[in-house]
């Protein structure tokens, strides 16, 4: 299937999308032809099959109809809004993008990336509910895809600090989408209120595609607000959410200082928690607040998302655990590529019809992530005899902020830029909010304090990869052969005041 059938097969009349700021809903039908008029559109622009079209957006309707528009003829490649200059640079070069979408306000780094180097197109939002993109060029006629097109052009962070480009085929996404629909039972009646970013895979297929799959409603507001969050949820009668553990919190924070269960938690069926681990004791915190199953689930991009994840009642669900394979096969490894025992350590892999077939132009992560059909996740785990996953560490070194997975190596490199730096090492340490949280240890060759480095990254990340604490160290601990040792670091560092 492909993601316009995706949406074809929806009945028309069924709401799509709800829209709580501004009251307006959107059919399966409505939507489905702004999508084909967004097609025709970007085909007559000259956009067509293989070219990319990158998008800075924050949630909304806007971003659904550009992103499925662009995937009909072309690929989309969503962007976090949020990057600066730099980081927008490296990615519309990478992608090779043949446009920008941006909305009618700000986006001014993604702006200037672009400068003269990629057409900027905006695209906006009528009060009836109707998208519509700038410019005077007429429509075109735009093909349809196939399965084995590639939709979606996203990037996940590497050791070595460069993203690499996952290429999403329409076949892997409604494949992931069918797989989460019918591990959680959703059906038309089912409303899910989307929190989760547009640009991330876990928004992307969870709270929209598996949506969309079932014909049911998506609650999209623009963006996370947990003063609004339940009035939104009364409103509408969701009836499920997903989210990572850090949102989970905050809702749960504020529920379990009034003392009641939310009017809007009263429809819900389940809660979904994914991208980051839940710790057991908030599970069974949010689980008492909110008097549903609590269900956490495993995913990643280059699986357009879930692995495997804890069934509805009457399955049993185990805290501590990501549940079982959803339409994905896994096995646990060692370093030969040989099965353990069960209830052994060993390295997570995966097939199925929902996985990547490869990186896009990387030899080298292609040959180090496949073996046979097997994609290797890098995450260690352990496997019981009812076919439970637990998840135990991380072969690789990124860091998990709530849910964005950070390449330290890209926060070393925009530190060792600097010409008072002359050596550094960035890590993650644990973090009550946000799972784990950066921070940097730097030899200085020059005169610069914490908080200059600090504000030097913040002009070249991202807020969430900029470190939050700096050490200055006399030295940094290496092996025989010069590597850093990152891990000494971080436990040397983890939970000091710095």
């Amino acid at each position: 299937m492909t993601l316009p059938e995706l949406l074809q097969n929806a009945p028309a009349g069924n709401v799509a999308v709800a829209l709580p700021e501004i009251g307006v809903e959107i059919t399966y039908g409505n939507l489905a032809d702004q999508v084909a008029s967004m097609a025709a559109r970007f085909a007559g622009l000259g956009v067509g099959r293989g070219d990319r079209v990158a998008l800075a957006l924050g949630n909304g309707l806007p971003t659904l109809v550009t992103m499925l528009g662009a995937s009909t003829v072309a690929t989309a490649a969503p962007l976090n809004p949020a990057y600066r200059s730099e980081e927008f640079t490296f990615y519309l070069e990478d992608t090779e993008a043949k446009l920008l979408i941006v909305p009618p306000d700000g986006a001014d780094d993604a702006r200037a990336a672009a400068s003269d180097k990629v057409p900027v197109l905006v695209v906006d939002l009528d009060p009836a509910g109707t998208v519509s993109l700038s410019g005077d060029s007429g429509s075109g006629e735009a093909s349809s895809p196939t399965e084995d097109d590639v939709a979606l052009i996203l990037h996940t962070s590497g050791s070595t600090g460069r993203p690499k480009r996952v290429p999403l085929r329409h076949r892997n996404l409604t494949r992931s989408a069918r797989n989460v629909a019918d591990c959680y039972s959703l059906r038309s009646e089912d409303v899910s209120l989307g929190v989760m970013p547009l640009f991330h895979i876990h928004g992307i297929v969870a709270s929209m595609l598996a949506t969309f799959h079932s014909g049911g409603t998506v609650v999209l507001p623009q963006k996370f607000n947990p003063l609004a969050f339940w009035r939104v949820a009364a409103e509408h009668g969701v009836t499920w959410y997903t989210a990572v553990p850090t949102i989970h919190k905050l809702l749960l924070s504020r529920t379990e200082a009034s003392g009641k269960k939310p009017a809007g938690a009263d429809r819900l069926r389940f809660i979904r928690s994914c991208s980051a681990p839940l710790a057991p004791d908030v599970l069974e915190r949010l689980e008492s607040a909110f008097e549903v199953p609590v269900l956490e689930a495993y995913g990643m991009t280059e699986a357009a998302h879930q692995m495997s994840s804890n069934p509805l009642p009457p399955g049993a669900r185990k805290a501590g655990s990501v549940g079982e394979g959803t339409g994905v096969e896994i096995r646990i490894v060692d370093e030969t590529g040989q099965d353990v025992q069960s209830g052994a350590v060993g390295e997570i892999v995966i097939r199925g019809a929902n996985v990547i077939d490869g990186y896009e132009n990387n030899p080298e992560a292609n040959v180090n992530g496949f073996f046979d059909d097997w994609f290797r996740t890098g995450d260690q785990g352990k496997m019981d005899d009812q076919g439970y996953l637990s998840l135990v560490g991380r072969l690789k070194e990124l860091i998990n902020r709530g849910g964005e997975k950070i390449s330290p190596r890209e926060v070393d490199d925009v530190l060792l830029a600097h010409p008072a730096i002359s050596e550094a090492v960035a890590f993650g340490v644990p973090d009550d909010r946000w799972g784990e949280e950066v921070e940097a240890a730097v030899v200085l060759d020059g005169v610069i304090d914490k908080a200059g480095v600090i504000a030097y990254c913040r002009e070249r990340l991202a807020d969430f990869k900029t470190p939050k604490k700096i050490h200055i160290v006399d030295s940094i601990p290496k092996t025989a052969t010069g590597k850093i040792q990152r891990r000494i670091v971080a436990a040397q560092f983890s939970g000091n005041a710095g």
